[in-house]
């Protein structure tokens, strides 16, 4: 016999688990459109202009990139395939470089 969650046998009277559907994570709660870089949401930046932030710089501000040198946020990098960039976000043994083609995901050495 089943009695609103309670079960009764030979036994006697025992509570019955329920199961419930867990909800999903999704992006609904995310702002949609938003850059929020590696580490998720977080306060929003000025969107950052390839032509403004790197083109007009001088020539001796850029690095040579190389996967073996450490990068902090907002250095100039002149990369061998992609050209002149600007570090936007600094991840561990990742960075992600602003070039003239859009953005790209590269390695560093982590500190």
């Amino acid at each position: 016999m089943l009695l609103r969650g309670l079960h009764v046998n030979e036994g006697g009277l025992h509570a019955m688990s329920m199961k419930r559907t867990k909800q999903r994570g999704g992006a609904a709660g995310r702002r949609s459109g938003e850059y929020a870089g590696f580490g998720g949401a977080k306060d929003k930046e000025p969107e950052k202009s390839w032509k403004e932030d790197v083109a007009e710089q001088p020539e001796d501000s850029f690095v040579p990139y190389a996967l073996t040198n450490h990068y902090a946020k907002g250095t100039l990098i002149a990369h061998s395939t992609f050209g002149k960039g600007l570090i936007l976000a600094v991840d561990g043994a990742r960075v992600e470089v602003l070039f003239e083609a859009g953005r790209k995901k590269l390695g560093h050495a982590p500190a």
